[in-house]
C-alpha cells in the first residue's frame, strides 16, 4: 500500500489526483484502489472541462437542505459528512501495462468539502490478469 497527501486551498474544490495516482503504479494489470482517509472529503472520477469543477460543487451545495442538524461536534459541516458519504471515501480504476484505465475525459478527483487541509489517502493494487 502506498500514500499519498494533497494540500487543499479552499473550503470546497476539486482537486485531479490523477498523475499522483498513477505515479504510484508499476507496470502490472489489475485494479487500482484508492481511499480518503477523512470523513469531511471524498474520492471520484469526473470530466474536467473548464468550468465542471465549479459546476459539480455548486450542484453539491443544492443538494443539501438547510436542517437542524444536531452534529455535536460542528452541525455546520453535518453537510459535509453527508455529501462525503453519497459520494464516497474510495475510487476503482482498473489497470493495465501499469497505466489506469480511464475514459477520454475521466480523471481520478478529490472533492474536498471542508478544506484548506492535508488530506491523506491510501493507494492500493491488486494484480489481475
Amino acid at each position: 500500500m502506498r500514500r499519498l497527501s494533497v494540500k487543499t486551498r479552499k473550503k470546497r474544490e476539486i482537486v485531479d489526483i490523477t498523475d499522483e495516482v498513477q505515479e504510484l503504479l508499476s507496470g502490472s494489470t489489475g485494479i487500482c484502489f484508492v481511499h480518503v482517509q477523512h470523513t469531511t472529503a471524498a474520492l471520484t472520477t469526473a470530466d474536467l472541462d473548464p468550468g465542471t469543477d465549479l459546476d459539480m460543487l455548486d450542484a453539491f451545495e443544492a443538494m443539501m437542505p438547510k436542517l437542524k442538524y444536531r452534529h455535536p461536534h460542528n452541525p455546520a459541516h453535518v453537510p459535509d459528512h453527508i455529501l462525503s458519504s453519497l459520494i464516497g471515501a474510495a475510487a476503482s480504476v482498473p489497470v493495465e501495462d501499469g497505466t489506469l484505465v480511464l475514459g477520454t475525459w475521466q480523471r481520478v478527483i478529490l472533492v474536498e468539502l471542508d478544506g484548506p487541509r492535508d488530506r491523506n489517502l491510501t493507494v492500493s493494487f491488486v494484480a489481475g490478469s
